[in-house]
């Protein structure tokens, strides 16, 4: 099988080449503007540093491709609020760039990196598929249009989409530099160097937090199911509190951080957890426990 990893040099996209590599052929597009070549190092694939709204790199990379996995976006809810049209330009146009070129090279199966930021203030508790989306920003608006485009080229254009609605998704490489990082990466990195942790907000606030590895099956059991398509929870459909979270860090760091809190974020909901009845059917379950990830994320991080 010939894959394409549209920000295969991310966080995420790398972790899928590298699970991918050893039996198939991959081909990554990357701006590199959040991706870093190192985290593909050794992995026998074809880099191609461009962006998806390229239209001559796009071509390059999915000629004779026959999956494309789609990552590349701008991921960042606050990144959205401070430039919403980068972020439908990425987001939006840049999908359908890809959707296009996937249609005209004749690409068997599509899967595209939504998000649960598209539940935004939905009622529903756990959020399942069913649920109406309420989104809070510019980055949830442009994962929901996105899933809807993905709909539409299955439907029109006989191209079989899956959009899957990643939650909060952490591992090692995850970076914890930047205005638009995430807390486990963040605190993980300045426990290691016993600095000081700062929480946005009383620290209650949930999220349904899932180990990359369980989100790398999730995409390859999408891609290479015959006939999947349409929308998906990817998550461990278990809530845990920034509180509980900053707390396993400490103890599994054996840091001497302290912890302090400020304002809460601009466009971040209250709590998150997942209905993931759906993917469960077609045979995927997340493996790894949020508290062996944490241990898994600080033991990669201390081997570098």
């Amino acid at each position: 099988m010939r894959c394409l990893i549209t920000g295969g040099a991310g966080f995420i996209g790398s972790h899928l080449a590298r699970t991918l590599a050893p039996e198939h052929e991959i081909v990554v597009l990357d701006d590199l503007s959040t991706g870093k070549p190192s985290n593909l190092e050794g992995l026998d694939l074809e880099l191609i540093e461009g962006s998806i709204l390229d239209q001559s790199a796009l071509e390059r990379a999915i000629s004779g491709v026959d999956v494309v996995f789609h990552l590349a976006a701008i991921a960042s809810v606050q990144a959205s609020i401070d430039n919403p049209d980068r972020s439908i330009d990425v987001n939006v146009k840049g999908l359908l760039r890809v959707l296009e070129a996937g249609r005209t090279a004749k690409i068997k199966k599509l899967v595209h990196a939504s998000s649960a930021a598209v539940y935004g203030r939905s009622p529903s508790h756990p959020a399942a598929e069913s649920a109406r989306p309420l989104p809070q920003s510019p980055y949830a608006t442009t994962k929901l249009d996105g899933e809807f485009h993905c709909d539409f080229y299955t439907q029109f254009y006989d191209l079989e989409c899956v959009a899957l609605r990643f939650f909060n998704v952490f591992g090692p490489h995850q970076d914890g530099k930047g205005a638009y990082a995430t807390i486990i990466p963040i605190a993980i990195e300045r426990a290691l160097k016993n600095e000081s942790i700062t929480v946005y907000g009383d620290g209650e606030q949930t999220r349904d937090f899932i180990y990359v590895t369980d989100i790398v099956a999730a995409c390859i059991k999408a891609a290479t199911t015959s006939g999947m398509t349409g929308v998906f929870n990817v998550a461990q459909g278990e809530e845990t509190s920034v509180n509980q979270i900053v707390e396993a860090v400490l103890r599994l760091s054996n840091t001497q951080s302290v912890v302090s809190y400020g304002p809460a974020r601009i466009g971040e909901v209250r709590n998150s957890r997942a209905n993931i009845d759906a993917l469960r059917a077609y045979g995927w379950e997340p493996k790894t426990s949020v508290e062996d990830g944490l241990a898994e994320t600080i033991k990669a991080a201390l081997a570098n």
